[in-house]
């Protein structure tokens, strides 16, 4: 069998392991971009490529300790920023949700606590939970900073699996102080569905034979890969259940080969390997920040970006061939823009490259910006791009010049050297 570990509210559970006072109470963790990347105020940037993701940036603002109250959620003029990346289940009680703004959620919940995020913590109590997790278990991957999939398969009998797993809930509680809820089934899909249905603090194992009934009244936007689109396709034709779903194996195998392959996954038909290690396929870096519309100050900005992201490349050491830009303009408007090139990578280079988007993407100039994005994939481990040789040894001498940078950053931190153009 397979199982899914997912740690219950997981950062404000890291928070509850700091501070035992907020234990039973409506507690929730705030999250805003930090935006003084752009400015000259002192701040600890730090870079971690580790469960990356939703709620979980690769570059963030070393956690300080004046940081753990509202007051790091409020603006220049006092206003309180920002949303919230998860809440207790006390909070939850009276509405409060994930990406809820936090003003939001104070008026829900006036007495709500609100923490700032601490990643550091929480990326060194997913480590200690993986290296738990994998001295009991014999192959097991890490999905995300707080998900985990195991599989038990010639390691423990079937009819053993929910002795098993409850005994691994409390020996985590007991060893690590968190929190978790375990869901345990033949195929990972349905293993992640029972642990969402066994949270808080909970396990649940489904047999094949009980499939049909576990399913029959999920409502479809609870199974992973289950999104906005697909369940509005669903409910067009009157499938709004995973039993339903399961029902209608010729509706959706008419649709796509997702939808065929969709069907499988909630049928239990087909499941996927438990990959122990995970190859980053892209890197990027997004900044939201008030609406602003002079253009110079915008490429100032998307200097200082492009600087933290080279850092970031040169530090997991590869070379990418595919680079997106992307503006997001107030009035929901959005534009971006790609652009391939297979040369070495430099930091002179890849900064007039980012100015270079920005310009052919800046569509919307009547328009203030809100938000500014740069992406990069297609290392050229993954792909079977070669690099150009064209200018192939002026390329070299620049390269020299980038990594010696690169260590001067690497000792004395990311704004040790900046372009005189961030001024």
């Amino acid at each position: 069998m397979k199982i899914h570990i997912d740690i219950d509210c997981f950062f404000v559970s890291a928070s509850r392991i700091k501070d035992s006072s907020l234990e039973n109470k409506a507690v929730a963790i705030g999250g805003r971009s930090d935006t003084k990347i752009f400015n000259s105020e002192a701040k600890k940037q730090t870079v971690s490529f580790e469960n990356s993701g939703s709620f979980v940036p690769t570059f963030y603002k070393a956690y300080e300790e004046s940081d753990d109250d509202l007051d790091a959620f409020k603006d220049a003029n006092g206003k309180v920023r920002g949303i919230l990346t998860t809440s207790s289940y006390e909070a939850r009680a009276f509405g409060v949700k994930t990406a809820m703004s936090i003003r939001e959620a104070l008026g829900l919940c006036p007495h709500l606590i609100i923490k700032a995020p601490n990643m550091s913590l929480y990326q060194e109590l997913s480590h200690q939970l993986h290296e738990f997790l994998a001295s009991k278990i014999p192959i097991i991957e890490q999905a995300s900073i707080d998900e985990f999939y195991g599989d038990l398969s010639g390691w423990i009998e079937d009819d053993d699996i929910e002795q098993f797993i409850d005994n691994l809930k409390h020996e985590i509680k007991k060893v690590l102080k968190l929190p978790v809820s375990i869901g345990a089934a033949n195929t990972r899909y349905i293993a992640k569905l029972a642990t969402t249905a066994a949270k808080p603090f909970g396990c649940k194992t489904i047999y094949k034979d009980e499939l049909d009934s576990f399913i029959q009244n999920i409502p479809v936007g609870e199974f992973a890969g289950i999104g906005k689109s697909m369940k509005a396709r669903l409910k067009s034709v009157q499938i709004h259940t995973l039993g339903e779903l399961k029902q209608r194996r010729g509706t959706l195998e008419s649709w796509s080969p997702y939808a065929k392959e969709l069907y499988k996954r909630v049928s239990g038909l087909t499941d996927a390997p438990i990959q122990t290690t995970h190859r980053r396929k892209s890197i990027g870096i997004s900044r939201t920040f008030d609406p602003l519309y002079d253009r110079e100050e915008l490429k100032r900005r998307v200097h200082v970006l492009s600087r933290h992201l080279n850092f970031a490349i040169l530090k997991l050491k590869v070379i990418p061939t595919i680079f997106h830009l992307s503006i997001a303009y107030e009035m929901n408007q959005k534009s971006h823009i790609n652009l391939s090139l297979s040369e070495i990578f430099t930091e002179k280079k890849f900064d007039s490259l980012c100015i270079k988007l920005f310009n052919k993407a800046d569509n919307q100039r009547r328009l203030r910006v809100i938000r500014l994005s740069i992406n990069c994939s297609s290392f050229t481990r993954d792909s079977k791009k070669e690099l150009s040789l064209i200018g192939f040894y002026d390329e070299q001498k620049m390269k020299k010049l980038t990594d010696s940078t690169h260590e001067l950053r690497e000792k004395y931190g990311i704004d040790a050297i900046k372009w005189g153009s961030e001024f």
